[in-house]
């Protein structure tokens, strides 16, 4: 999946004495794109020495640290001629062969977004700054603290002897089908969620619930949480259509296109078609 990312090593704890070096990476994004230098077919983070600080910019912001190497948000866009520098949707991540790459591009646009949406106090209104000794900002009127918004979410796949039942959400591209999944509500188990998603979204009645593995998603701020459940094929499926368009049983060998295995989704499918699930 898309944070495996070894022999590279992320860290994300916080430190909050760092000051930005000259050899140190920074992230700029500008709306969903983040600024890469292209080599060839490769790309490469931009450091601090290829963007001096100029007078009355914004302070970079420490994120973590790739291969122990200190990675900076930067808010003011970056100044330059060189034509290998440029800006990348944060979609590169799935196709992306530098997957350490991919990972720190999501993985900061997640924090960057969390920043730009509380710069004000949601309480009182007033400027928020950051809070100096972990990663949470801190409101200095009325001593208000947000920390970082992470949104649970479960998945399930659903199988029924040597089917896997896969759907077609609304905004997925091409012709995609994959698992279904969903946001936990305020006062459910991951379990309630589960049952109430598949139940809404297709109308089964789902069995045998077990957990299969976590994975953080950045791009929508989520944690998601991974099923494997069991229905009966013979219940008729019924869909929601506002969010699925389509939902089928598929077999092993006639699988439709589905994601990679980047993510969760793409992985379990991949290990049914295999037959590890």
């Amino acid at each position: 999946m898309i944070q495996e990312i070894f022999p590279h090593r992320f860290n994300n704890q916080y430190l909050p004495d760092q000051i930005a070096g000259e050899s140190d990476f920074i992230l700029h994004f500008k709306g969903n794109a983040l600024l890469l230098k292209a080599r060839g077919n490769e790309f490469e983070l931009p450091r601090m020495k290829d963007f001096p600080v100029r007078p009355g910019q914004q302070e970079p912001i420490f994120l973590f640290t790739l291969d122990e190497v200190p990675c900076f948000l930067i808010w003011d866009e970056p100044v330059t001629d060189d034509p290998s520098y440029m800006y990348k949707d944060i979609s590169f991540f799935r196709t992306a062969g530098q997957r350490e790459i991919g990972w720190i591009g999501i993985a900061g646009y997640h924090l960057m977004t969390w920043y730009s949406q509380n710069r004000f106090c949601g309480k009182c209104g007033k400027p928020a700054v950051q809070k100096p000794d972990e990663r949470a900002l801190l409101c200095p009127a009325c001593n208000n603290v947000v920390y970082p918004k992470i949104s649970p979410a479960v998945i399930v796949a659903i199988t029924c002897n040597n089917k896997i039942l896969l759907a077609r959400n609304a905004g997925f591209p091409g012709k995609w089908y994959s698992l279904l999944a969903g946001y936990v509500d305020v006062g459910e188990s991951l379990e309630e969620t589960l049952v109430r998603e598949v139940k809404e979204e297709v109308g089964l009645d789902i069995s045998n619930i077990r957990y299969y593995k976590s994975q953080p998603w950045p791009p929508s701020g989520s944690l998601m949480v991974g099923y494997i459940a069991e229905a009966d094929e013979n219940q008729p499926i019924v869909i929601d259509h506002k969010e699925i368009t389509d939902a089928a049983w598929f077999t092993r060998g006639n699988l439709p296109d589905h994601p990679m295995n980047v993510s969760i989704a793409g992985e379990m499918i991949e290990k049914f078609k295999n037959g590890q699930l």
